[in-house]
């Protein structure tokens, strides 16, 4: 999200909060700053962990099904009697507290992984069939799939004896009542990036509708899967299981569904004017174990006006790739005319062989494809698609279509679509580290600056426009990158005599504190519940986590895994899904009965 600024809700003076900045976050003075917050030391010993839990789940699905939570309670104290103290308690409806709570909490929560499976999986793909990607031509909330998908929601929130509120079709609001006045947030969004058709073919040739979600071995492919949606609906199933369980929060949750967070967070910014945010809030769209540090999300935008050309040589007349600045396509296009097209087609023919062998090890393969038409030839590049933020998970096919015209030996006309060539190759090429733009620079605990030329097209006024995406860490602030960026731009086109529009919106970097219970027991959820190792990470994906107080984010990316957001074929993997159904689940009973969040 290109904001800004660090928002409320430090517990610290301006001083403190600074001086925690400057300490930079390293991975050794992290964990040494959460030690003396106790963060890694285990605060709870007699608890259930992921073996036990293994083993519950393995015999519930070697056929010994419970029907409900009570009997499924049943099965958990006969495999592990040191849990009828907590069990007895519960059945007698008596205050929890400590490793019983823990232990009912988690239990709950593979409860509702193993019992309501199935339905999630349906849930999710009723909202993957609504396609809520922006419509350029109406506003989101007057768009009818949005206000479906808050219908879709609305039903499921009074199914599960649920509170909901449509704000404006904005926001809609799903609460689990809690006994005391405190409200804890989980936001998340329904908005997609849209899908470009011709890229959703898996290796085997199937061809998926983006909006039919098909289950293909323990992938559950369709936009949004990952992206917001398997949040939403886990989330929701979880908010169910708990309030049939009867176990009493004194917190009320608060989910908050966004409708423009790939697009701005316009939705966010009209919620704020109007609803109180709660105190304390976590982000249901990055990556686990918890995620306390985002880049800052940027948009470059170069605009080239068109240029005409006689038709005596050789001309691109066409470029596309990616339907959003902020992911990377699988493959990028381009169309030539005019000239000597025969010439010009045994020229790019001759050339692939050795361009792929130069520059497939300068960060992997690819794939070039130059046929030949009645009246032009077309060029595609196929890449490895990837989120915008990640550019080091996939293979750019923009930049590289771009240099395979400039080294294919076929002189071109000098219009606007060369000049963009140009500009990509000069300032970009394809690494995305800034190397050659020359305003590279890293963050020990956020990482790299990225700069991902993504998006390229005509728009209706006929000028070509190249959409790149910034990651910026901390060291720099937006106002000094864009200026450092601006002056390369413009000292590259007047030395190209190229006349460029230049439109940068670049958002801050965020950092939050690393402390409270509150983060204390996301970690011991998520260790537990895994086996992996849980301690605070940065993202380079940005956001809305930048726009409430005390927001940080948990989950749904697992580490060591490519995030599949924004991809074509993007997918969610079931025992991900599963995974997330029983943390969150354990998350609303413990997060909504601390005594206190710091």
């Amino acid at each position: 999200m290109p904001r800004s600024g660090i928002v409320e809700g430090f517990h610290f003076c301006e001083k403190e909060v600074m001086h925690m900045l400057q300490f930079r976050f390293s991975l050794p003075a992290l964990t040494l700053g959460l030690m003396a917050v106790g963060l890694t030391a285990p605060a709870f010993a007699e608890t259930l962990k992921k073996p036990a839990l293994d083993q519950l789940a393995a015999a519930w699905q070697g056929g010994k099904t419970a029907s409900s939570f009570n009997a499924f309670l049943a099965q958990a104290e006969k495999a592990n009697p040191e849990l009828k103290p907590a069990v007895a308690a519960y059945r007698k409806k008596a205050p929890l507290a400590g490793d019983d709570l823990v232990n009912i909490a988690r239990l709950l929560g593979l409860y509702n992984r193993l019992h309501n499976q199935k339905a999630v999986i349906a849930s999710l793909g009723a909202m993957v069939a609504l396609p809520t990607a922006r419509n350029v031509q109406i506003p989101p909330h007057e768009n009818p799939t949005i206000i479906d998908f808050g219908k879709l929601v609305q039903k499921m929130a009074r199914d599960f004896g649920l509170e909901y509120r449509n704000v404006d079709n904005r926001i809609f609001e799903v609460s689990l009542k809690g006994r005391g006045s405190e409200e804890f947030g989980i936001l998340t969004h329904s908005d997609v990036v849209p899908a470009v058709l011709s890229e959703w073919v898996l290796d085997d040739g199937t061809r998926l509708d983006p909006f039919t979600m098909v289950r293909v071995g323990d992938r559950l492919y369709g936009r949004g899967t990952i992206d917001d949606k398997g949040s939403i609906a886990a989330v929701l199933y979880a908010m169910k299981t708990v309030k049939e369980s009867g176990l009493p929060i004194q917190r009320t949750m608060r989910l908050m569904i966004e409708t423009t967070e790939e697009t701005g967070g316009d939705a966010m910014e009209y919620y704020r004017g109007k609803v109180p945010l709660p105190a304390y809030n976590i982000v249901l769209d990055s990556g686990y174990p918890a995620v306390v540090a985002e880049k800052g999300a940027g948009s470059l935008s170069v605009f080239f006006p068109a240029e005409k050309t006689d038709g005596s040589v050789i001309a691109i007349t066409d470029m596309g790739a990616a339907a959003a600045v902020n992911a990377i396509s699988q493959t990028a296009t381009a169309t030539l005319k005019g000239g000597d097209l025969a010439a010009a087609f045994a020229k790019l023919e001759a050339a692939k062989p050795a361009f792929l062998q130069k520059y497939e090890p300068q960060g992997g393969k690819f794939a070039i494809a130059v046929t030949r038409g009645t009246d032009g030839i077309d060029i595609k590049v196929t890449g490895t698609s990837a989120h915008g933020s990640e550019p080091q998970n996939g293979v750019n096919p923009l930049p590289r279509l771009g240099l395979f015209l400039l080294e294919s030996g076929v002189t071109l006309a000098d219009n606007q679509f060369l000049k963009a060539v140009k500009y990509v190759d000069t300032l970009y090429g394809t690494g995305y580290l800034g190397e050659k733009i020359g305003l590279g620079y890293k963050d020990d605990f956020m990482g790299p600056l990225t700069f991902s030329p993504n998006l390229i097209r005509t728009g209706a006024d006929g000028r070509l426009v190249v959409a790149v995406n910034t990651r910026m860490p901390r060291g720099r602030t937006p106002e000094e990158l864009k200026a450092q960026v601006t002056a390369k731009i413009n000292e590259w086109a007047a030395a190209n005599k190229a006349t460029v529009e230049i439109k940068y919106d670049q958002g801050n970097w965020m950092a939050r504190d690393p402390s409270g219970q509150w983060l204390t027991t996301l970690l011991n959820i998520y260790g537990d519940t895994t086996g992996l190792e849980a301690k605070p990470v940065s993202a380079a994906g940005a956001t809305t986590a930048k726009q409430m107080p005390n927001a940080i984010s948990f989950g749904p990316g697992m580490p060591g895994k490519k995030y599949t957001g924004h991809n074509a074929k993007e997918y969610k993997e079931v025992p991900d899904l599963d995974a997330d159904l029983q943390m969150f689940t354990e998350m609303l009973v413990r997060i909504g009965n601390l005594k206190q969040m710091q």
